[in-house]
């Protein structure tokens, strides 16, 4: 028990540090899940409706790709957990993955936690704080969805079930990141890793929920949604994420006791005794430390691509055996479901793709906080020319990343249709949510100038264009709201003809923005 002496005072000092996150995080998981059930129930009055929309789905590979296992969607709750459920656990997943990450290898690698050991505090104390504080978080949040679906006057085994749900998930990753902060000293490849699993979990369940069903079980949102919330509820499958919660929090310690305060388990690479030149510039420095972030992020997308891609030949069997009058209604919308389905999948991608970019360009502040750019002012380079090399890094690997999801889309459904010759087009319609992408950069470097601390209110600023993005119709939010997402301003090639005007604008904006965000960074002090 000396291991985890002071546990208790290291879990009333996060609660105090990040109680506004924690905030953040919960309540908007638990606002979001709630309002996306309240639109779901309000689509589908009548069982007859949610029979005719169950008809849409049942067998269709591309909608079980997105949403999961076709389950229990002849009712509202098991409508609700199909539309709302992979979207919720990811969002768990992501919580505590950053979450146990800022509190545990984040607190390492800038010195903090070697002047809290020093104190009477055990070894595995601080990670122990960060487990606690994120399980606490992970119940709130499955006891808050479960209570807001209950609202809703939907059966309580559901409910719970939903909830159970999001808790086991949250739990899984968790510990999936307390793992991975063993293994480099690293922070940023820390996320990284954990940031892969649940991206490999999403791509495992979407591959094995239209197959057998083998691969979800290899996916810890799969292990959720194995829950069967509304339809005919099952409870032992939560042994499988009991199990590997209960092995990785046993690692993570084993490996804790194994390396030193400060380090990883995997030592970082020796670098070459004689630098490149380009690394006496500042465009060539700003690119080495966004090498592994954007390869992360573009494999990660690039996988994506593929997976969607491969399924997205089949979005036209929607209309398969349906009676006339459904063939009817939707040949009325207009657009070719396979169209739609690609531009959906493209403004999917360019939203993930776009979490490189906000990364990318808030580095300008970890470089100035951490005391790192300081010794690169001190040359001749000057302020606007370091920013922009930054800046430059930012825009140019949110292309690549763009342009890679953009190439597994186009290759797999080229290869799935047998027209290799719609990779082209595919590519060059990712690339037309760049302008969108610069736009939170531009955001970025403004709040970097004018209001250094506030930098990371584009993450929050991201989190709402996902929300429009995937629920703006759901919810059926107002205009003027959805319009402040800039990737609503980008055409839904090929479903949408494409107009270039709404993309100079966008790109006009980020310029402004940027330009901003430079001028005041030269107006003020360093740090």
């Amino acid at each position: 028990m000396t291991g985890l002496a002071g546990t208790g005072v290291l879990v009333r000092g996060i609660l105090r540090r990040d109680r506004m996150r924690m905030l953040v995080w919960v309540g908007g998981i638990v606002a979001m899940t709630a309002s996306s059930a309240a639109g779901v129930k309000g689509i589908f009055p009548t069982a007859a409706d949610l029979q005719r929309a169950a008809a849409l789905v049942e067998g269709n590979a591309v909608a079980i790709a997105f949403n999961g296992p076709f389950q229990g969607l002849e009712t509202i709750g098991g409508r609700i957990a199909f539309e709302t459920g992979a979207f919720t656990l990811v969002l768990v997943g992501l919580m505590s993955l950053f979450t146990v990450s800022r509190n545990t290898r984040a607190e390492e690698e800038s010195g903090r936690l070697e002047l809290i050991r020093a104190t009477a505090v055990g070894r595995h104390a601080p990670a122990a704080a960060a487990l606690a504080v994120v399980a606490g978080m992970n119940v709130v949040t499955g006891l808050g969805v479960t209570v807001a679906l209950l609202g809703l006057d939907l059966p309580a085994a559901g409910c719970v079930a939903y909830g159970v749900s999001a808790i086991a998930v949250g739990f899984v990753f968790a510990s999936v990141t307390a793992v991975a902060a063993q293994v480099t000293e690293n922070t940023r490849v820390v996320s990284g890793l954990a940031g892969i699993a649940v991206g490999g979990s999403y791509s495992l369940r979407a591959v094995g929920d239209i197959g057998d069903g083998t691969l979800s079980w290899l996916s810890p949102i799969g292990w959720g949604q194995k829950l069967r919330p509304f339809a005919s509820e099952q409870w032992w499958p939560l042994v499988v994420p009991v199990a590997v919660v209960a092995g990785g929090l046993w690692l993570a310690g084993t490996l804790a006791s194994h390396r030193d305060l400060g380090g990883g388990l995997v030592p970082p690479r020796a670098g070459p005794a004689t630098a490149p030149p380009s690394l006496g510039r500042p465009l060539g420095l700003a690119v080495r430390l966004q090498r592994g972030a954007a390869i992360a992020w573009g494999s990660g997308v690039l996988a994506l691509g593929l997976v969607y891609g491969s399924v997205a030949d089949q979005a036209d069997k929607l209309l398969e055996d349906l009676d006339e009058s459904v063939r009817d209604m939707l040949a009325q919308s207009g657009g070719d479901f396979v169209d739609s389905f690609l531009g959906t999948t493209l403004l999917i991608l360019a939203l993930i793709g776009s979490g490189f970019a906000v990364q990318a360009a808030l580095r300008l502040r970890s470089e100035e906080s951490g005391l790192r750019a300081e010794p690169v002012l001190a040359t001749p380079t000057s302020r606007r020319r370091w920013a922009a090399s930054h800046i430059a890094a930012a825009v140019g690997g949110g292309a690549a990343v763009l342009a890679a999801g953009g190439f597994g889309l186009g290759l797999a459904y080229g290869l799935a249709a047998g027209d290799i010759g719609e990779l082209f087009p595919l590519l060059a319609s990712a690339l037309s949510y760049l302008p969108a992408t610069g736009v939170l950069i531009g955001l970025a470097v403004a709040l970097f100038g004018l209001a250094p601390r506030a930098g990371r209110a584009v993450w929050g600023v991201l989190a709402v264009c996902f929300v429009i993005g995937f629920f703006g119709e759901l919810l059926d939010l107002p205009n003027w709201l959805t319009n402040l997402s800039p990737f609503e301003h980008t055409p839904l090639v090929p479903a949408e003809d494409p107009d270039v005007l709404p993309l100079l604008v966008q790109s006009a904006v980020a310029v402004m923005l940027a330009a901003t965000g430079m001028a005041a960074f030269h107006a003020r002090d360093i740090g």
